[in-house]
């Protein structure tokens, strides 16, 4: 008859467990990181589907998340992209108003010069 060890069966449950608890929560961050969503403790634990005090209690899980939301909050939003990017598109856009501006300018004083021309035509022939 075999030896049944109900210590090392509650370890071995518990270790599959732990494994499976890993696994989800690693799946459920990929998929937060491929949708771009926040990864939090309240998306981590909903998207995965365990408690939000598993993810605290376990120092490995909790420290993963936190680097991981503190690495989101560094990295630019894509709002913040779009600013940035009007930053620069100003000053170029500046410039080339400024430009259009000038050579409009010029266009006008031709075309002042051009009907003084015309007036000084025009009284002539009286």
């Amino acid at each position: 008859m075999t030896h049944y060890d109900r210590r090392e069966q509650l370890k071995a449950i518990h270790a599959s467990r732990k494994e499976f608890t890993y696994r989800k929560v690693d799946e459920a961050i990929q998929r937060l990181k491929r949708t771009d969503e926040s990864i939090n403790f309240n998306n981590v634990a909903s998207e995965a589907g365990v408690a939000k005090a598993t993810l605290y209690n376990n120092q490995e899980l909790r420290d993963r998340i936190e680097t991981l939301r503190e690495q989101q909050a560094q990295a630019p939003t894509s709002k913040q992209v779009k600013r940035e990017i009007n930053e620069s598109n100003k000053d170029a856009m500046i410039e080339s108003l400024k430009r259009k501006i000038k050579r409009l300018e010029d266009d006008n004083k031709q075309l002042r010069d051009q009907l003084k021309v015309a007036y000084a035509e025009v009284y002539k022939k009286f």
